[in-house]
Order: C-alpha cells, then sequence, then structure tokens
C-alpha cells in the first residue's frame, strides 16, 4: 500500500509542465528482476547500474578495456601483469589492480579489497546464484597488498587476462554478514531487494532513493561519489511494459527520453521520427544485441538439429527486416556481430528456403496430420509454446510472423508471453520455458559466449541455477572450441578458431538467430552528453556527462 500512495504521490507532485531541469526522467520496457549486481542478466539492472555503481574495468566507446573503479589497466608492457607456469604445465596469470583511492560507496565506507574478496566469496559458493561463474572460479587466490591494492591469480593465461568485468565489488559491511548467515537464502535476503534505498549498497554518481517494484526508480546524487559531479539533482526511470504507451507518454511530456538499451523497438521508433516532432531527435546505433529464439533442448521436438534448422529455413528473415525495420537491422548468421573484428564475412545466414524446411521435418519424422500440423510415429503434434516479452509490440508482430510461416511448414507455435522480470527471472534462468523463449543477449566486443554455450553453464538445481545456457545446449565440439579461443593470445590463431565456432553455430544451431538489433535513442533537443557505445558497458556508465544543453 505504501509504493501506491508514493507512486501516486509522485505523480500530481511533479507535474510533466512544471518540471524543472533539475530532473531528468527515463521511460523504460523492463524492470530489475533484481537490483543485486551478481544475480541475474538483464538489460535494464546494467542501466541502472551504469549510474549506482562502477566496474573494475569494462569497454569504453573505443571497444578497449578501460578502467572505470581501476586507477591503470595493468599488462605486461606496465609491469601489472606476470605469465606463471606452474609445475603441471598449465599456464596462468597474475593480474595487479589498485582501486581508486577515493573511491566510497555512499555511506562513507572506503571501497576497499574487502569488499573484492567478498564479491570472489560469494561468486565461488556452491549456492551462489551467479550467471558467470567461471570468472569467479578461475580466479585461484587474491593477494591483498594493502586496502586498494590486490593481485589476482588466475586459473589460465587468456586473451581477457587484463578485464575485470565480471568481478564487481560488493560492500562487505552490509552484505557479507547476511550472506555468511544463510547462503542458500541469500538471494531472496540480500538488502539489494530487501532496502534498496540503503546509500552503502551504491557508488556510482547516483545513489537510489526510492523504488517501487515494477513501476519506478528513482536516483539522486551520491555525495560520497569520487568522480565528475553529474548534473541532473535526480534522475528518476519509469517502466511502461507496453511500447505503445511508453511512446504516448514521452509524447504527452511525462518523460523526458527513452533510450536505445530497453526502450523502443526500431520498427516504432522509425515511425515516431517520420512523424516528426522538433522536440526530440532519434538517434539509430548498430549494437551488439543478438535477438534469438532459444530452444529449451530439453524439449524431445528441438532434440533433432534437422527440426532446429526446418525452423530456420522456413522464416524470410530478410523480409521480415526489410518490413519491420527498414532493413536497418542485419540478419544473423550466428551469434557473432559483422561489426565485430572476429565476424566470418562469407559465412552467409540460411537462406530462407520452404521446401527444404519440409523435406528436413519428413526426414526427421513429422509429417502432416489432420489440421495441416505435422505429427510423428508416436502421434505427437509438432507443436510448442513460444514466449517473449510482454508489451513489446515489435517482438509480439515478430512472434505473429513466425507462427504463420511456421504454419505453412506444419508447425504449431502457441504464443505465450510474459511480463520481462517474470521471463528473465524464473522462465529463462530456472529454465521453465517448455518451448521457445525470443529475447537478445547483449554482449561487450569479442564476447567469448562461455555462460550461453558451454555445457558446464547448464542451470540447474545442483549449480543453484548459476550459468546462462538456457537452452541446455551441449555439444563437446563446442566446449573445446570455447576452452581453445579462451586461452589464444596469438589474434590470427584465435580468428581461426572464431570461424570454426561460427561454422559450429550455424551448422547446429544452439539458438536460432534472428537479426541484430539496431537500438534506436529518442532524446529531448535540450539534452546533450548521452553517448552510446553499441556493447555491453552502456551509455549511462557516463552519466556524468549527460547535461542540458547551454
Amino acid at each position: 500500500m505504501l509504493r501506491f500512495v508514493v507512486a501516486i504521490a509522485l505523480c500530481f507532485a511533479f507535474p510533466a509542465a512544471g518540471w524543472a531541469r533539475d530532473t531528468l526522467r527515463i521511460g523504460m520496457t523492463q524492470f530489475p528482476s533484481t537490483l543485486h549486481p551478481s544475480i541475474d542478466s538483464m538489460l535494464a539492472k546494467t542501466y541502472v547500474h551504469g549510474m549506482t555503481l562502477r566496474p573494475i574495468t569494462g569497454f569504453d566507446h573505443d571497444w578497449e578495456v578501460a578502467c572505470f573503479l581501476c586507477t591503470e589497466v595493468p599488462s605486461f608492457e606496465n609491469g601489472r601483469a606476470e605469465r606463471v607456469e606452474r609445475d603441471d604445465g598449465s599456464v596462468g596469470v597474475r593480474v595487479r589492480y589498485d582501486l581508486h583511492p577515493d573511491a566510497r560507496w555512499g555511506d562513507g565506507v572506503p571501497v576497499t579489497t574487502d569488499d573484492i574478496l567478498f564479491a570472489w566469496r560469494f561468486g565461488t559458493h556452491p549456492a551462489s546464484t551467479v550467471p558467470a561463474r567461471e570468472a569467479y572460479t578461475d580466479v585461484l587466490d587474491i593477494e591483498v597488498h594493502g586496502p586498494k591494492s590486490f593481485t589476482l591469480d588466475l586459473k589460465d593465461l587468456t586473451y581477457r587476462y587484463n578485464a575485470a568485468n565480471v568481478l564487481r565489488p560488493l560492500p562487505a559491511h552490509l552484505e557479507a554478514e547476511i550472506f555468511e548467515a544463510s547462503p542458500e537464502t541469500y538471494r531472496n535476503r540480500t538488502l539489494y531487494d530487501t532496502d534498496p534505498t540503503e546509500p552503502g549498497l551504491w557508488m556510482g554518481p547516483y545513489r537510489i532513493a526510492e523504488v517501487a517494484t515494477g513501476q519506478y526508480v528513482v536516483l539522486e546524487r551520491n555525495p560520497e561519489w569520487f568522480g565528475e559531479e553529474p548534473y541532473f539533482e535526480r534522475i528518476v526511470i519509469e517502466v511502461v511494459e507496453n511500447t505503445p504507451a511508453l511512446e504516448a507518454r514521452l509524447l504527452a511530456g511525462e518523460i523526458d527520453m527513452i533510450p536505445g538499451e530497453g526502450g523502443l523497438p526500431i520498427d516504432q521508433a522509425i515511425a515516431f521520427a517520420e512523424r516528426g516532432d522538433d522536440r526530440f531527435r532519434v538517434v539509430y546505433e548498430p549494437s551488439l544485441f543478438y535477438e534469438h529464439l532459444e530452444a529449451n533442448l530439453d524439449n524431445p521436438i528441438f532434440q533433432d538439429v534437422r527440426v532446429r534448422q526446418a525452423l530456420l529455413h522456413a522464416v524470410d528473415r530478410e523480409a521480415l527486416s526489410e518490413r519491420l525495420f527498414a532493413g536497418e537491422q542485419p540478419v544473423a548468421a550466428t551469434s557473432v556481430h559483422p561489426l565485430d573484428w572476429t565476424h566470418a564475412d562469407d559465412l552467409e545466414p540460411h537462406p530462407f528456403n520452404v521446401e527444404l524446411a519440409r523435406e528436413l521435418l519428413d526426414e526427421a519424422g513429422w509429417t502432416v496430420g489432420p489440421g495441416g500440423v505435422r505429427t510423428n510415429a508416436a502421434g505427437d503434434r509438432l507443436s510448442f509454446e513460444l514466449s517473449t516479452t510482454a508489451g513489446n509490440r515489435t517482438r509480439e508482430l515478430v512472434q505473429q510472423y513466425l507462427q504463420a510461416q511456421w504454419a505453412a511448414i506444419g508447425v504449431e507455435a502457441v504464443i505465450r508471453n510474459l511480463p520481462p522480470r517474470v521471463l528473465f527471472a524464473e522462465h529463462l534462468s530456472r529454465r521453465q520455458f517448455p518451448g521457445m523463449a525470443m529475447f537478445a543477449w547483449v554482449s561487450t566486443p569479442e564476447h567469448l559466449p562461455q555462460t550461453t554455450l558451454h555445457s558446464t553453464m547448464i542451470p540447474s538445481a545442483e549449480n543453484s541455477w548459476s550459468g546462462q545456457n538456457y537452452a541446455g545446449y551441449a555439444n563437446p565440439q563446442m566446449d573445446a572450441l570455447i576452452d581453445a579461443i579462451e586461452v589464444e593470445l596469438d589474434r590470427e590463431a584465435r580468428a581461426e578458431l572464431w570461424r570454426r565456432f561460427q561454422e559450429l553455430y550455424a551448422t547446429d544451431l544452439p539458438a536460432l538467430p534472428l537479426f541484430f538489433r539496431a537500438n534506436a535513442h529518442i532524446w529531448p533537443t535540450w539534452l546533450e552528453g548521452v553517448r552510446p557505445t553499441g556493447h555491453q558497458d552502456i551509455s549511462t556508465l557516463w552519466v556524468e556527462e549527460w547535461r542540458p544543453k547551454d
């Protein structure tokens, strides 16, 4: 009841026409399933955390590793990285980081190596639910040199040896006791969800001042922030899961902007731009957002690769891109984006070929039955559930397009959509989806998809639902390629491994590629300083640069 009253008060206290420029109002389509930095992966949470937290390292606008919480990116050249050859023949690396001397949590407590050690202890605990567990378990030891200096002893010398993007500090002075009291139930007791306005949870330019689950997050300036002071006193992120309603709120002046990371789909943004409104500007940006279909491979229907191939051949993705996205979103051959240097340019996407799709289904034992839906020898119908984020008009249109094209080859797709926080928190992360789910992965440059494709990353009760291999894909060849890419430092040799990865992906189809998203950012003409990156480390990591034009 309290949150409902606060939401109403917020609406009446700040009418759209009278808001001062010291407040920026942002509209998004998703609300985070959790605000904990290391539990679940969701773009909406990444967007908020860009303003309220800082990683040790991340990727900058040039797609290079950069320091956010550290003072210098380690390298062999500057002496902060040291190759380690072990008695068993393995090769590791020791990497030294110094934390920013002025970095403090929002309650004034310094960010120290205690927070790094606690984050590592949490991430390696069997009961933790971190999506990328290997980023923690690959750290064999952490040598502490002082409150602001430490060395990671890494199991393997990888091509990303100096990127500590995933190992994010957690406030040990607040969270360690809660975790250690009961690691198995920590997910439900963390202050990030039970008391997210606790200042000591945050150390970015902003801290969270108010939360109404599923509705909005209010951010206020963090007086303990160690960097450039941000312009806006507060930022309100409002969630409207229905994209036409989100656009209507923008036009009514109830929100100021819609970010490309979690805002309007590009077809809706194109139509918005064509109508013209001199209060806004629309910026399109190619990005590492990979829209795809993830099949639950525990379902016998999808275990035969011929069925997966048939489903892809039956969809005219080029026509889909032209009709819905004005050709702005390129059809994907695999999960590797054409902008990434590892992309195999001569590897073409699966062509639209209805006859081939029918032949593949015939070979797999699915023949046309009563009502035009195929059945197998046991009488099972070739029918499955197709889910995506409810309220996203474009995804719903894509669903209908897929449904119609698959019906033409005797496949029945039954649409069942869920709110984003439900789809990602339960349906996917606990592998509760029985059929297919359509969503996007956003990645960093030359991202190794270990958490999404390696067989050790299949979420289960035994591993506390960690990992992001929601499909349940397991192929020793893919495991071997991922393992080989990870430790190959030679760029040319790694390029060949990446090509073999893409060839296997295109043949085996662990997921069905659709297209790469171009994000459409809609900003008010009075705002400047917003700089999208096109990758996982998104624009809010530079929120202190945002300000009204002079």
